[in-house]
């Protein structure tokens, strides 16, 4: 379900306004996360640690409005929730996108993002995921420790889905971290949000 925004009566008018008159409306920064215990957790639970990190990722960006904003035929909506569009590797080295639903219950959230990451391992080509814009775009590049980076963009695409990935886990005294960018479009949110969605994201990834 989706609300439409009444632009007139939206504190982010002006910025929406603005923004919207880019060419690359999008900004992006790179954060680190501390995931020495939810490493911990997924291992000691026999769990995937990609899936255990995408889920609270997922969680903490719908806890927060403006990472459910969408930008469709010009006027912005209001999801009531949003899902994950994640790329799949393949033993092929190629990649395939998939679809996963966003579920409170994170055994059956897991479940189905298990049979979707073999759906998408058995399959061929570019899938592009049927989710519609209700989705984040997100990525793992575990080969690499980045501090940066910048994705493939076509401006002439109405895109407003924030684009989210994770790169390889480090460790420094005795602590492992991951490095996470976050992309968004600037006419629904500031840093200030991204730094709601580091804050949450961190607190989900401490949880015992």
């Amino acid at each position: 379900m989706k609300q439409l925004i009444k632009l007139d009566d939206w504190k982010r008018k002006d910025h929406y306004l603005f923004f919207s008159k880019f060419e690359e409306p999008f900004f992006g920064v790179t954060i680190n996360i501390d995931c020495t215990l939810a490493y911990q957790q997924a291992k000691s639970k026999g769990n995937s640690f990609f899936l255990y990190y995408l889920y609270r990722a997922l969680k903490a960006a719908n806890s927060i409005e403006n990472f459910r904003y969408r930008i469709i035929n010009k006027e912005v909506y209001l999801f009531d929730e949003i899902h994950a569009s994640a790329t799949i590797n393949r033993p092929d080295e190629t990649f395939g996108f998939s679809y996963m639903d966003y579920n409170e219950n994170e055994e059956l959230f897991n479940k189905n993002a298990k049979e979707e990451i073999v759906r998408v391992q058995q399959s061929k080509g570019l899938i592009p995921a049927g989710s519609g814009e209700n989705v984040i775009h997100f990525s793992a590049v575990p080969w690499l420790d980045f501090t940066s980076l910048s994705h493939a963009r076509s401006f002439t695409f109405p895109d407003s889905c924030p684009k989210i990935s994770f790169g390889k886990v480090t460790e420094n005294n005795g602590k492992k971290l991951i490095s996470v960018s976050i992309h968004a479009h600037h006419g629904l949110m500031d840093g200030f949000h991204i730094g709601l969605f580091a804050e949450k994201f961190q607190e989900l990834m401490n949880e015992m």
